[in-house]
């Protein structure tokens, strides 16, 4: 997850994610696997021992305050750069102010209250959704290296994905991939992918794998052509449920094809307008396959996820969280509308906010 440039463009996917649910030993193990990761991209120590501090308050800040919820630990890679990325998910019971929250000093559980604060400080990116009475998502984002991001000047992408397998099981059987360009004048069309491979456990894994895997290498035309190509390659898997979404910001305009029961949307303020899929298994039973085009407001965010999360949500009900960071808007859907029964992926593009 390449230089930026309009043939190539940068690549993000899915990524393995160490998930850590909240229970009375979630903060020695979000200490040790947040070192482990840390140590694998080659941060150095000083930087290992901030991540570790980090990683511990989040855990903390949980067991303080949260009725229920999890951490996610995983390395991100873009242009030869490496972040290990920290993001926790609670189902309440929120935070009414948070920009209290992040002062040093001020604590709701009678603390010295400088957990918030320090993630901040120590994290190259930091971003926190929290909806009171309702749940707290946030993202710490650590990179390699001495400059604070992929490279210096740039900025991050705006495209972000999340997977949690369904409970008793390792591996997912959902999976995104997304390929940003960039026009001359700098606006970047992002070409996103979200698969969920039927069933669940490793045959529905593989299934996402090949399907990423033929993303990844695949000429990237139209939505439509690299469905075709997707249900050519997964021919002999269990097959998927995918949908292509070709959303071009400086055009204002969205081109999408879609198969299977992956919900998409494009959601601008408080609306929220669905993206149509059609019925069939691709790898299996492809029907035949249409492209449909939807307008893209300034500002709008494009959401793809499995049946993993209930499509019920809605903007209004969450409100500033379409402002956020993607893998924030990808974490808070994820705590307010996931099943634990299922498979569960998002994934979320929007134009950059420069």
């Amino acid at each position: 997850m390449g230089a930026v440039n309009p043939v190539a463009g940068d690549e993000t996917e899915a990524e393995d994610v160490v998930w850590l649910r909240l229970d009375v030993a979630v903060a020695a193990a979000a200490r040790r696997e947040a070192a482990r990761l840390a140590r694998r991209v080659g941060m150095a120590p000083a930087r290992v021992a901030e991540i570790e501090l980090a990683a511990t308050e989040a855990a903390t800040n949980l067991q303080k305050h949260a009725r229920d919820g999890a951490l996610a630990l995983r390395v991100i890679t873009l242009r030869d750069r490496a972040a290990l990325e920290l993001l926790s998910v609670d189902s309440g019971p929120g935070m009414a102010d948070v920009g209290s929250a992040l002062t040093d000093g001020v604590s709701g559980s009678g603390t010295l209250g400088v957990g918030m604060g320090a993630i901040a400080r120590f994290a190259d990116v930091f971003d926190v959704h929290s909806l009171p009475g309702r749940g707290t998502a946030l993202l710490a984002r650590f990179w390699s290296g001495d400059a604070p991001g992929p490279f210096p000047g740039a900025d991050e992408p705006e495209v972000a994905g999340l997977t949690r397998p369904i409970s008793g099981e390792e591996v997912c059987g959902d999976t995104w991939a997304a390929r940003t360009e960039h026009g001359p004048d700098g606006a970047p069309t992002v070409t996103v992918m979200m698969c969920d491979g039927l069933g669940h456990g490793p045959m529905a894994a593989l299934a996402g794998e090949r399907a990423r895997a033929a993303f990844r290498t695949g000429s990237h035309r139209s939505p439509q052509d690299v469905v075709r190509t997707l249900h050519t390659e997964l021919r002999g898997s269990r097959g998927a449920a995918i949908t292509v979404a070709r959303a071009d910001f400086s055009r204002g305009t969205v081109e999408h094809c879609g198969v299977g029961n992956i919900s998409a949307f494009v959601v601008s303020g408080d609306k929220r307008g669905t993206l149509l899929s059609l019925p069939g298994i691709v790898g299996h039973q492809l029907p035949a396959l249409r492209s449909f085009r939807t307008a893209l407001d300034p500002g709008a965010v494009l959401v793809l996820h499995s049946d993993g999360l209930s499509d019920r949500w809605s903007p209004a009900g969450l409100p500033g969280l379409f402002t956020r960071r993607p893998a924030v808007v990808a974490a808070q859907l994820l705590g307010q509308a996931g099943v634990r029964r299922d498979d569960a992926g998002i994934v979320v593009a929007r134009a950059d906010r420069r």
